[in-house]
């Protein structure tokens, strides 16, 4: 990946009361409300936005109504910079580590080398993708990979697919076809992976039809999404289905091997371990948003957005605990 450093310069060496890697609503709000604790604050993260880059509309954000992802996206950008945080984007951070009892050096790709007295990491979790021509170029136009997030986004909608067969592909297909006239759930494998109430639920319902033992092959169209090609893997026989939307719900990839790196605890499925409290397995750490174990099926902006105000909380009530905690003036 080809990264330009964007935004406030920082220096290499410098000291802050927190570091947050990752720039989406959880690292945000995370900057936001730490500024409020007067904690000097970096973010440090590959872009700005995270999740929301892959969707044009928003419509579940509490008080905002229909909004377009990316305006709320500088909506969070500059609310955290009004209180004086240095967000830096096009860096990637490669490591933490702990160099004394109540300092960390977070280092990253572009020469960044800062150091911290508390980390939140708010990198999320990668969705994983169907890598088929059309999914890149159409994604946020009948592209999701957020069926609750999206589905209303759908409604009168005449047709769309829902790929996968775990518990989010079968939730999203019930929701939708609350919204839509047909729903079509295609799958790879000849038996769901979903727990058997959704299976149930989801064959109950008259508008979803199943394809399994399936896969998408190409998401065609030109400014939208306007059918996607399916190949039967047992029979090889191939079709194409007229659909306004495809919503692919395979699962996530955290970034289990960075948080490894680090000496944390993760959870069966690679996700930063955290307490309530948004605290981790190692004291002065905490995580927030799609990177933590708790709400795997439901990742919403919302609990994103909490989970970081949580943290930061949880990092100024450290530097308390430890004697740490200096206010500072920005003038």
């Amino acid at each position: 990946m080809s990264l330009r450093i964007r935004g406030p310069k920082v220096k290499r060496g410098e000291n802050f009361d927190l570091a947050i890697v990752g720039g989406g609503p959880a690292g945000l709000s995370a900057a936001i409300y730490a500024s409020r604790f007067l904690l000097k604050t970096i973010v440090l993260t590959v872009d700005v936005g995270g999740q929301l880059n892959l969707t044009n509309w928003v419509d579940d954000y509490p008080g905002l109504g229909h909004i377009k992802a990316s305006e709320l996206v500088d909506r969070f950008k500059k609310h955290a910079e009004s209180f004086g945080v240095n967000i830096v984007w096009g860096v990637e951070v490669k490591s933490v580590d702990r160099v004394e009892e109540s300092v960390f050096k977070v280092s990253g790709t572009g020469d960044v080398e800062v150091y911290a007295k508390t980390v939140i990491l708010a990198v999320g979790a990668r969705r994983r993708k169907l890598g088929v021509p059309g999914e890149e170029r159409l994604v946020g136009r009948g592209v999701s990979y957020c069926s609750v997030c999206d589905a209303p986004l759908f409604r009168g909608k005449k047709a769309v697919a829902v790929v996968g067969g775990g518990d989010s592909a079968l939730e999203g297909a019930g929701l939708l076809s609350s919204y839509v006239g047909k729903v079509y759930l295609i799958h790879r494998r000849g038996e769901f992976r979903a727990k058997p109430v959704l299976v149930a639920d989801v064959k109950g319902r008259g508008n979803v039809e199943f394809l399994l033992n399936s896969v998408v092959t190409e998401i065609m169209g030109d400014d939208s999404v306007k059918a996607v090609r399916v190949v039967n893997k047992v029979t090889g026989e191939e079709i194409v289905l007229d659909v306004e939307g495809v919503f692919i719900e395979i699962g996530f990839e955290p970034a289990t091997e960075f948080f490894k790196s680090i000496g944390l605890e993760t959870d069966d499925y690679g996700y930063v371990k955290v307490d309530e409290w948004m605290r981790t397995s190692i004291p002065g750490i905490f995580a927030a948003g799609d990177a933590i174990s708790k709400w795997r099926g439901f990742r919403q902006i919302v609990t994103a957005a909490a989970t970081g105000a949580v943290a930061a909380y949880s990092a100024y009530q450290y530097l308390i605990e430890k004697g740490l905690y200096r206010s500072f003036s920005r003038t």
